[in-house]
């Protein structure tokens, strides 16, 4: 039991705590909508997968080991933040203000297999940028690689491994699918939108600036 509360209370503050998927959940909802930013928050609770599954087969005592395997990933996680970043404040396509998502299409546009598949490729798209957000952030790494080794005893066995692992994805899939709700919602998306080169630029320096950070960022 102290084990799984300890697990249970690491994780919920290392979720919490404003970073790189929070920065990418806003961006999402804010540049494209809910619906956007729900499939980034399921990308971001698949990411975190990536670091428990390595973990548990050992890489993660690897990694925390080997200096340079650890820079190693530093490194691309943070240029594909600063590559973020900068997408974000080069794009100069204006955001439509919308109250409602999406789902009142109309039946025409519903029966449109063209449309269909666009909105499948946007969703795509956004999970991709949410899982890769998280399976190349070191903080994550960290996160994983910490709470096992110093957390979770080499008896919990496999199961438990994978039962604390799936906890992490919920925890990060819950959080920020409320992240997504918030920067959607009617109001909140309305007044970004009003502001939307402020918002672009805040958005995309924050994202550079975090990337920046990791990558000059010890252990």
């Amino acid at each position: 039991m102290q084990e799984l509360l300890a697990v249970m209370t690491i994780t919920v503050l290392a979720v919490i705590s404003p970073g790189a998927d929070f920065a990418m959940v806003t961006r999402e909802s804010w540049r494209h909508g809910r619906r956007a930013g729900l499939w980034a928050a399921l990308g971001i609770a698949a990411g975190v997968q990536v670091h428990v599954a390595y973990t548990l087969v050992g890489v993660g005592l690897l990694i925390a080991q080997v200096p340079w395997l650890f820079t190693g990933i530093k490194w691309v996680g943070a240029a594909y933040l600063v590559y973020i970043g900068w997408r974000t404040l080069k794009d100069r396509s204006p955001v439509v203000d919308v109250t409602e998502e999406s789902p009142a299409l109309s039946t025409a546009a519903i029966d449109s297999d063209e449309k269909i598949a666009t909105r499948w490729r946007e969703d795509l798209q956004a999970f991709r940028t949410g899982f890769f957000t998280n399976a190349l952030n070191p903080k994550c790494t960290l996160f994983v690689v910490s709470t096992f080794t110093q957390v979770v005893h080499p008896g919990t066995g496999w199961g438990l491994g994978l039962a604390y692992g799936a906890f992490m994805s919920f925890a990060h899939w819950v959080w920020f699918s409320l992240v997504a709700l918030g920067f959607s919602a009617g109001w909140m998306r309305a007044a970004m939108v009003r502001r939307q080169h402020l918002v672009r630029r805040t958005i995309g320096g924050a994202l550079m600036t975090l990337g920046g950070l990791l990558a000059m960022a010890s252990r």
